[in-house]
């Protein structure tokens, strides 16, 4: 009796691992192959002159890198989940002050694109003065200013928790940056700072757009440029949609989590993850390197050279 209940138990350990390696394989696979993606739109971006001097690719560059360190941070605090290690405070609080400081980048750099389709369209003669190499650089410092004093705001109300009255800086729970929300001022916080951003996105986004639209009407302005431009605010509010769609990833979890079972709630999770956290980062280099004229060539060659290089590289460690 005895035998057969430890060769349950040893059943029951080798399925339970064998089914958290399968789900960490379903969104790690995924993962890679779209920072893959990202990573051959940042060299992309780097590799001609045009893209360096031209504004609206060097705030690409910007959302695509911020997206891209996101991604990586968000994929290694689930894989530390799944391995079950826990951190302590201050590693975890490092990482977790990372991925906040990524996460408002991609709405702020949002807003300085729209605002720079607005003045190409409805200014096209002071379009050159003032969307300059120069004050699109100072306006990337705004936006990475803004989420540093984010991320300063936030340690400075982890300060203010007792750490002395814990019996150890061991983490009882996974890192993540909600496990850094300690006391009610940073989660208080929290939530308000993300509705002021994505408020203010969503104004600033929908505002261009409407102005675009009114000066599409105008017969002075390029109808084609026009139109162009009410798509690509079009697709910024799209982007801005996902983006806040990963806020509401962890208050989803909870509601699902009071009405299924904890297997299915695992295997739901690894869903919602890589469609709400993962997909989205991905889709700004997808969407601008297939619909860009410019950026298309340029990408795809790069894409295809590095694909065959990896397939060499993988037959000639595979070969004898």
């Amino acid at each position: 009796m005895s035998n057969a209940t430890q060769s349950q138990i040893n059943i029951t350990v080798v399925r339970g691992l064998l089914e958290r390696v399968m789900l960490s394989t379903v969104s790690t696979v995924p993962c890679f192959l779209f920072l893959f993606i990202n990573g051959t739109m940042l060299f992309t971006l780097r590799s001609k002159s045009v893209f360096c001097e031209t504004s609206r690719y060097i705030l690409l560059y910007n959302l695509i890198f911020a997206d891209t360190v996101l991604m990586a941070l968000s994929q290694l605090l689930y894989i530390l989940a799944a391995c079950r290690i826990r951190l302590t405070y201050p590693v975890c609080g490092v990482l977790a002050m990372l991925t906040d400081l990524t996460n408002v980048i991609s709405p702020l750099t949002l807003v300085v694109m729209s605002l720079e389709r607005y003045v190409a369209v409805c200014y096209p003669l002071r379009h050159a003065p003032i969307i300059t190499i120069r004050n699109t650089g100072m306006a990337i410092c705004v936006v990475w200013t803004v989420s540093l004093l984010n991320v300063l705001i936030r340690v400075l109300l982890l300060l203010n928790f007792a750490f002395e009255d814990l019996q150890s800086l061991q983490m009882t729970d996974y890192c993540s940056d909600i496990a850094m929300i300690l006391g009610p001022m940073s989660d208080l916080y929290d939530k308000a700072y993300t509705c002021f951003v994505f408020i203010l996105a969503t104004v600033a986004i929908t505002s261009s757009y409407v102005g675009v639209m009114v000066a599409a009407r105008s017969a002075s302005t390029d109808k084609a440029s026009a139109q162009k431009a009410r798509n690509t605010l079009l697709l910024h509010l799209v982007q801005l949609g996902l983006s806040l769609s990963s806020t509401i990833h962890n208050p989803m979890l909870i509601a699902i989590s009071k009405v299924l079972n904890k297997v299915l709630l695992v295997r739901i999770q690894i869903v919602v993850y890589v469609c709400v956290i993962i997909f989205p980062r991905c889709l700004s280099a997808l969407i601008y390197g297939i619909r860009d004229q410019t950026i298309r060539p340029v990408f795809i060659c790069h894409l295809c050279c590095l694909l065959k290089l990896s397939v060499i590289t993988a037959k000639v460690e595979v070969s004898p």
